[in-house]
């Protein structure tokens, strides 16, 4: 099972490079949807000893949450929206590859010096979790399309599930679940508001958002 670990986080490594290149939301969409997958074959796989009907529940769960539900709410705004492609993002898209590449070996030399309670199940996941984690936060801070930012904080919650599959050893399923249900929460309400934004204001960049004034004050 150690090869299908390591097949699981170089996935999860290279569908992060391929989001910060890419500009086409339809696309975005698919690649996080991908990664959904990926954690759930990861969660089966991680720990193939203490397999059991509850990691079994708990990856299908992540696979309908994160590999189908969110990425069908998703694509319902895009399709509604009058965009289909970042524009203008803070950092371009070259320059956002370059610095994931850097990201990716900071990440692990710092893994190389981070103390942890427990070995990792493979010596690749936490430099993977370290990158993914910081791609989410970067892809936040440099794209102002509030779609994409929401992509980015699933892929900013996938490398803390990460780190947390293949280090922390026996964390009850109903923690778990309640995490993935407060990702469910989150993730609706903030589709349901770029939906109502896009119809009011006729576009969902953020940068625009921020100038917007109570004129009743």
């Amino acid at each position: 099972m150690t090869g299908w670990v390591d097949t699981a986080l170089v996935l999860l490594t290279l569908t992060s490079l391929l989001l910060l290149g890419s500009s086409r939301l339809t696309r975005c969409i698919r690649i996080v949807a991908f990664q959904g997958v990926v954690l759930g074959v990861l969660t089966v796989t991680a720990r193939p000893t203490e397999l059991s009907l509850r990691i079994l529940m708990l990856a299908a769960a992540i696979v309908g949450l994160k590999g189908v539900t969110f990425p069908w709410l998703l694509s319902r705004v895009l399709r509604d929206a009058a965009v289909r492609r970042e524009v203008d993002p803070v950092v371009g898209y070259i320059g956002s590859l370059l610095l994931g590449t850097l990201m990716l070996a900071v990440s692990f030399w710092l893994s190389a010096r981070l103390p942890l309670p427990m070995p990792a199940i493979s010596g690749l996941l936490v430099p993977v979790a370290l990158f993914t984690t910081l791609a989410g936060l970067f892809l936040i801070v440099t794209r102002r399309t509030a779609l994409t930012q929401v992509l980015a904080y699933l892929v900013l919650e996938n490398g803390i599930y990460v780190f947390g599959v293949g280090v922390v050893q026996g964390t009850p399923m109903l923690v778990e679940l309640g995490v993935l249900l407060d990702v469910f929460v989150v993730v609706f309400v903030m589709g349901i508001a770029i939906f109502h934004i896009n119809r009011e204001f006729d576009h969902i960049d953020t940068d625009q958002l921020t100038a917007l004034k109570d004129w009743t004050a």
